[in-house]
């Protein structure tokens, strides 16, 4: 599989909408960290996790490949847990969350993308395989 073949079509969506998550997710933890990280911690590095996932599979969808193709849809299928179990914690215990993390309430901050993102990318990354040997 070349590069190309994970950012053609709805794939060169997906790399636009990780790479504004990964900016979006570094830039708001870095503040967090380094101005009020002790009003927050817990909120605030699970945002920064979340920053350090959107990078990576931002990462390996441009770099293509099977070995990358294959660490996107593990990072995808993580992410997808992650914003399942923090969505269901700051819901059912919000005082736990002085403040909100990227995949708090699934993702409510932010239009819900962190939720439907890693869905996407888990849909895409296994047609994306089944097209490969035919390309």
């Amino acid at each position: 599989m070349t590069a190309d073949r994970l950012v053609k079509g709805p794939g060169m969506l997906l790399v636009w909408l990780y790479g504004v998550m990964s900016v979006g997710a570094v830039s708001r933890s870095a503040y967090q960290i380094a101005t009020e990280f002790d009003r927050a911690p817990l909120a605030y590095s699970l945002s920064a996790v979340a920053a350090v996932v959107y990078v990576f599979i931002t990462y390996t969808l441009v770099r293509g490949g099977e070995t990358a193709r294959r660490a996107a849809l593990v990072c995808c299928a993580a992410e997808l847990v992650g914003v399942l179990t923090i969505g269901t914690w700051t819901v059912l215990d919000p005082a736990a969350f002085p403040d909100t993390t990227v995949w708090s309430e699934f993702g409510y901050g932010y239009v819900f993308i962190p939720v439907l993102l890693p869905v996407t990318g888990i849909l895409w990354l296994r047609r994306a395989r089944r097209v490969a040997p035919a390309a």
